[in-house]
């Protein structure tokens, strides 16, 4: 790739990850505002982040599935990796798989921890695996194309759950100062 290239792909994932950064303040500034004026008692948000997080899981599973699958039907591959050298197709199923697997580990623990730190906004939970679950699709429909086709994707999955972090990490200083 020449230094035109390069420029152009830049250009490409920072505008993916620009426009994927203002359709998660819009969608979550939406769940704050339609979300009822009331508190819900910390079981009742428990069951519904992990009722959320199912779909958040979904896509792990989906994704371990795929490169099993894959292996079982590919001759050069179904010995695993320790053992051969990957073919395109593993190698591609296992970084969509090794990245959702990142982007699960981030997104469970901080909607659990906001659960506990918010009692109102219940809305946010299924917006916050809605936008998840769009995200890993359209990372995943990206990811052959390059980065420039999967920054949409990547940042609709990641920036969601950076931006609930911080202000879980805000709220829990607040509530023991």
């Amino acid at each position: 790739m020449d230094g035109t290239s390069f420029e152009q792909e830049q250009r490409g994932v920072a505008l993916g990850m620009a426009v994927a950064a203002l359709v998660t303040g819009v969608a979550l500034a939406a769940a704050v505002i339609l979300s009822p004026d009331t508190i819900t008692p910390l079981p009742d948000r428990l069951k519904l982040v992990l009722t959320c997080d199912l779909f958040v899981v979904l896509w792990l599973a989906l994704a371990i599935g795929t490169v099993a699958r894959l292996r079982f039907f590919s001759v050069q591959d179904i010995a695993g990796s320790a053992f051969t050298e990957q073919s395109q197709q593993i190698r591609v199923a296992s970084a969509f798989l090794q990245n959702t697997l990142e982007q699960v580990t981030l997104a469970v623990p901080v909607h659990l921890a906001l659960a506990c730190l918010v009692g109102d906004y219940d809305y946010i939970f299924p917006t916050l695996a809605a936008l998840f679950c769009l995200g890993r699709l359209l990372f995943w429909i990206g990811y052959k194309r390059g980065a420039r086709a999967r920054a949409f994707g990547f940042a609709l999955t990641f920036y969601p759950n950076l931006g609930m972090l911080f202000l879980a990490v805000a709220l829990a200083i607040i509530s023991v100062l």
